[in-house]
């Protein structure tokens, strides 16, 4: 990464606010970007701003610019380190200095709600607070580790490999987020099959690109 992450966020509501006014990505961001006030915004001011709703609130945010071509290996690291301390049980994310040091403009923060697919349009018309298993320390730890696949299979170069697992992160996020347990629930499975749909296209590349190799040694 550069230090410029060039994604985007939107004129806050109190926490946990759900008057119907704009979608939750919407007002996600709109709290973000009411909370650090600023011409750029870095991840380490996020961490630390939203506490135990941080790990949350920026995978959330790193995932959405996943949906756009040739963004997501960018996001892929500090997703994984997210992804990790989550699985291991943290309740807030401690941020290496080079990632938490990375920043958003404003202005590209206010423009990722356009990265939502009418797709995840037509999810956040559903999410709600509803507590459950998956809203739970021990979802918590599974959302991490999942998290954590799917930074990989960001990271690792692949046709169509990006945007299944991305899309059920999101969804995933936006549950854990508004403590949604049935969104996070239903995210979890899409990833789940995002993930296998991404590992089998990978492990089909590896496998004729060695007996393309074979071929030619």
């Amino acid at each position: 990464m550069d230090g410029n992450v060039e994604a985007p966020l939107v004129v806050a509501l109190p926490q946990g606010c759900h008057d119907g006014e704009g979608a939750p990505i919407s007002r996600i961001v709109a709290e973000v970007a009411a909370r650090c006030p600023g011409e750029r915004i870095t991840l380490g001011e996020m961490a630390e701003a939203f506490g135990d709703r941080a790990f949350g609130l920026l995978i959330l945010l790193l995932c959405l610019p996943s949906l756009l071509p040739g963004m997501a290996s960018v996001f892929g690291l500090p997703m994984l380190v997210l992804g990790v301390q989550m699985g291991f049980g943290r309740r807030t994310p401690k941020l290496p200095r080079f990632i938490a040091k990375q920043s958003i403009k404003r202005a590209d923060l206010l423009r990722l709600t356009g990265a939502s697919t009418k797709w995840l349009r037509k999810v956040e018309q559903y999410v709600k607070p509803r507590p459950g298993i998956f809203t739970s320390p021990l979802g918590d730890r599974f959302f991490g580790w999942l998290t954590a696949y799917v930074a990989i299979m960001l990271i690792l170069p692949g046709p169509g490999t990006n945007g299944p697992p991305a899309f059920g992160n999101i969804i995933m996020a936006l549950g854990l987020v508004e403590h949604d347990n049935r969104t996070t629930g239903w995210g979890m499975a899409i990833t789940l099959a995002g993930c296998a749909f991404a590992t089998a296209v990978l492990g089909t590349l590896c496998f004729f690109g060695v007996k393309a190799l074979g071929w030619l040694f």
